[in-house]
């Protein structure tokens, strides 16, 4: 590997202080140069990324358009590992809207990237299924790890020159927005099935978020139940779940945050702060 690069360093924590990306890091220690450009157009980067004689670019979660000119530098084109199985959910949060949409399968694509939005020839792919207990954090994990064996099976396939591009379906695209924060706000007029999605791809970020009395509160783990009532009130409030009303059956959260406190269990959550069947959840037009 003769470059690394990866966006500027972001300022994290009270202080603020730059916050070093876990790439940036890795290629610290193994002494691989690291630059961190704001954007690939410029003459400048361009000519630094000829300088280094790179046969293959590999990109993965990177946030910056790659243009023409960089994308022609390397002899052997560059490549992407996209976790989802093109052409459905091409783009930004592949993970997330899959689990949005309720998919039952995913997977990890590794593709020659041209000017479009994920459009490029699959070189490899493959799938694996979505597990109920999924988040957005724990599919993220199996398929990194899934994206590191196709990525080493291409690069062998690459080097012997039987790499096999094939062109995408025309059929079945489908397009992996950008996550918004107001996005993690939860209806509860809305369906449990689809609170219950929406809850596991906003964890662990940016956190589903709820208002009780007036305060922020991030649901992180919870499961869909069969009771009924006026969506966002409390059903039921033990140890065994806060059962909340939905438009379509009652969602039971069984992990829960409030602003600018630690993550607790329902027991944990009632013990410092109890709740009655009736209070209400916002969020949500019935009870506003």
């Amino acid at each position: 590997m003769t470059l690394v690069l990866t966006r500027p360093d972001r300022p994290a924590g009270r202080g603020l202080k730059p916050h070093l990306s876990p790439v940036k890091r890795l290629a610290l220690e193994h002494g691989i140069p690291v630059e961190q450009p704001t954007t690939l157009k410029t003459e400048h980067v361009q000519d630094l990324i000829r300088s280094v004689g790179a046969d293959l670019m590999v990109v993965t979660a990177y946030g910056l358009i790659l243009p023409p000119a960089v994308l022609a530098v390397p002899r052997l084109g560059a490549i992407n590992i996209h976790a989802s199985l093109l052409p459905k959910w091409r783009g930004a949060a592949p993970i997330q809207r899959a689990l949005l949409a309720g998919d039952r399968e995913t997977g990890v694509c590794i593709m020659q990237m041209e000017a479009g939005l994920d459009t490029g020839p699959v070189l490899l792919c493959k799938s694996i299924s979505i597990r109920d207990e999924d988040t957005a954090g724990t599919l993220h994990n199996r398929l990194a790890d899934l994206g590191v064996e196709l990525l080493l099976k291409v690069l062998d396939d690459l080097e012997r020159g039987t790499a096999t591009p094939r062109g995408q379906p025309l059929q079945g695209v489908s397009y992996a927005g950008k996550i918004d924060k107001s996005e993690a706000r939860i209806d509860w007029s809305r369906p449990a099935l689809e609170i219950w999605r929406k809850v596991r791809a906003f964890n662990p970020s940016p956190g589903a978020v709820s208002n009780l009395r007036n305060e922020s509160v991030k649901i992180w783990q919870g499961a869909t139940a069969g009771t009924k009532g006026t969506p966002g009130t409390v059903l039921e409030a033990t140890s065994e779940g806060i059962v909340v009303a939905c438009g379509e059956g009652s969602f039971r959260i069984l992990e829960l945050q409030r602003a600018g406190g630690k993550k607790l269990k329902p027991g944990e959550f009632l013990a410092g702060h109890p709740l009655l069947v009736g209070e209400c959840f916002r969020n949500c037009a019935a009870c506003e």
